[in-house]
């Protein structure tokens, strides 16, 4: 952990939006900033949103009110805001309207762009259809849409009207689609006729009618054109969103809402038990999200930024509040990254001129599988910041990323977070130097440490992340369930959310994330995270990917079982999975070298590129596998010979 990789020079020091607001304020450095900003966040988050320009309906007369307690914190009391005001509204009234929104390239290679001018108008007649529909504030509209442009048309034309927005993958079979949807009585679904993704045909609009069986409150269903094919038609209730955009009906405003007002609920899947329904506000999405794309990425009108991401994953809504805000462009993508070929992204990112480009560590990983010429056959000299998240970096995945994809001159603005708070608890900036798979330290007005199981901080040992102080971001409970909400994040200490992973600052003050708390191996009573010991295995230049679980072991309490993925030209044998555990003895100690190393074609994971280490553990110890509806590949499971 000791490697300085990148040090920032140049712009980065000179012309960045924080080094624009440490100048305003008289900060001298980043640990002063971050010191600042963590003792003091009430100070902090009145002059962000001061310097970030954030245009408010009516001023709020009072930034914070903890008096029921950290877990029901309210922000911005008297303040009005709308996060279409702010992100579409405002930069057309500015006279930015010519400007390109967001541009959007298909599985296909179709591309379409949107300036600000064209989407506000899109919005608003799509808003003025809805409210005729009976959409109103508060409202539910579930959007179960792949990544094409009606899909940001959808989201802030609900925002403009008030309407809560449920963002569900596109890729959920009928029965995750219908535990969601009934969960928020949702009103209204927006879905479309298909998609593409590697160039087949992927039914929607089916699943969407499956699951709408159990969902009687789904009064009406908009649905897109993509793959412009006959599909199951309900008179009545299905409307063409087209026809919509064409019926004329008289404009609506943006609705002036609360700042506290809910814009979205993001579901995240659990291994039991119904998914939890995190709950977000106008004012909290564009506060966090705007700083973080603002402060942590660098972001300036002039950028193109773009993030592999979906809707139903929190940075789609990030991506998209986020950029609009800073009257930037963004880049929405359907397919994969690795489709027609290996160079897919790296193409995308040369002709659209991408400067931020953000994806994570396991798709990384899996475009480390190609040949390195399939990146140096394209010009990226415009990308000027790299980000991620998901999960864990292993240090040779993140060098190649650093080496290959930025050329060794951009920072990896690695962030941690999550659907909860709909933005980061770690983050770097570009002002900061970084070592391979940093976060760095916490983000800015997020007051985090690390405690060791009696709530002392620790610095040096593996520890709990957790956060002291409250966010305009995190959310309201859950949905319909506020004591799940209270059991998941405060009941390890008062007043102290508990997020869930393990974290190590180093001597340094570099902080680094070992995995989910509840992924923890314990072997011979030595605790470690899955992500020592898989980074361990990818050293090994046959390892393409890895998962590491701890299993019941008579002797040890527990033993460690990993599956790997081999490279193209290595093939499986009893030779090389004992050559792979002794790699793993070799860099972490006898102790953690695995029982077993078994191989498979590919690993369990989310849309957004999360290894389910869970159900793993779960097939593999013949115990019931919970709820899949987040796992993109659950065939990969079935390659998982039960023990």
């Amino acid at each position: 952990m000791s490697e300085i990789v990148w040090k920032p020079y140049g712009d980065y020091l000179e012309k960045s939006n924080i080094t624009r607001f440490m100048r305003k304020h008289g900060i001298a450095d980043y640990d002063a900033l971050i010191r600042r900003s963590c003792e003091d966040t009430e100070w902090f988050w009145t002059e962000c949103l001061k310097d970030l320009q954030i245009r408010w309906q009516r001023p709020y007369d009072k930034l914070l009110d903890t008096s029921g307690g950290f877990p029901w914190a309210k922000w911005f009391l008297g303040g009005k805001l709308n996060i279409v005001d702010h992100c579409l509204d405002r930069p057309v009234e500015l006279g930015q309207g010519a400007k390109t929104a967001f541009i959007w390239e298909g599985d296909c290679g179709a591309v379409k762009k949107l300036s600000y001018g064209e989407l506000q108008d899109q919005v608003g007649k799509l808003a003025a259809a809805l409210k005729a529909l009976g959409v109103g504030e508060g409202d539910r509209v579930g959007l179960y849409l792949p990544m094409i442009p009606e899909m940001v048309v959808s989201f802030f034309a609900c925002l403009k009207l008030g309407a809560i927005v449920i963002p569900i993958f596109s890729g959920f079979g009928p029965e995750p689609l219908a535990v969601r949807l009934k969960n928020a009585e949702a009103k209204v679904l927006i879905t479309a006729d298909g998609s593409l993704r590697r160039g087949k045909e992927v039914a929607i609009k089916q699943s969407a009618d499956l699951a709408l069986k159990d969902v009687p409150s789904v009064k009406h269903v908009v649905v897109a054109k993509r793959l412009f094919k006959e599909i199951p038609w309900q008179d009545g209730r299905d409307l063409w969103f087209d026809e919509l955009l064409k019926a004329g009906h008289p404009p609506v405003p943006t609705a002036q809402l609360e700042a506290e007002a809910r814009c979205m609920i993001i579901y995240t899947s659990g291994t039991t038990g119904l998914p939890k329904g995190t709950v977000h506000t106008h004012a909290g999405c564009l506060a966090q999200m705007t700083k973080e794309v603002a402060y942590y990425f660098d972001t300036k009108p002039e950028d193109v930024f773009f993030w592999v991401t979906d809707i139903g994953w929190m940075m789609g809504p990030w991506e998209m509040i986020g950029t609009t805000a800073l009257g930037a462009t963004f880049v929405i993508f359907e397919g994969a990254p690795d489709y027609p070929q290996p160079d897919r992204l790296w193409d995308l990112v040369e002709r659209h001129g991408v400067t931020v480009f953000g994806i994570s560590p396991t798709a990384i990983r899996l475009l480390m599988k190609s040949d390195e010429s399939w990146v140096k056959k394209h010009d990226l000299s415009k990308l000027r910041i790299l980000g991620s998240t998901g999960e864990p970096w292993d240090p040779q995945s993140y060098r190649w990323f650093f080496d290959k994809v930025g050329g060794g001159r951009c920072p990896i603005i690695n962030i941690s977070g999550g659907t909860e708070i709909v933005g980061c608890l770690l983050a770097p900036l570009p002002i900061a130097a970084l070592k391979p798979s940093t976060l760095r330290g916490p983000g800015l007005g997020m007051d985090v440490d690390v405690f060791d199981e009696e709530g002392r901080p620790v610095r040096g040992e593996v520890g709990y992340l957790v956060c002291k102080k409250p966010a305009p971001s995190m959310t309201k409970a859950f949905w319909n369930d506020k004591e799940r909400y209270l059991e998941t994040y405060f009941s390890k200490w008062p007043d102290i959310w508990f997020h869930g992973d393990w974290a190590i600052v180093d001597a340094d003050g570099f902080w680094f994330l070992q995995g989910r708390a509840d992924d923890t191996i314990k072997v011979s009573g030595r605790r470690t995270g899955p992500a020592e010991i898989e980074a361990a295995l990818l050293r090994h230049p046959a390892c393409a990917e890895a998962a590491a679980i701890g299993v019941p072991h008579e002797i040890k309490g527990e033993g460690i079982v990993c599956f790997v993925v081999l490279k193209g030209d290595y093939r499986a044998s009893e030779a090389l999975g004992a050559e792979l555990s002794e790699k793993v003895g070799e860099v972490l100690g006898k102790t953690l070298r695995p029982e077993k190393v078994i191989f498979v074609p590919s690993l369990p994971k989310t849309r957004s590129a999360k290894i389910v280490r869970g159900a793993i553990k779960k097939r593999y110890l013949g115990k019931p596998l919970g709820d899949l509806s987040s796992v993109e590949n659950p065939d990969a499971l079935e390659a998982i010979q039960p023990l």
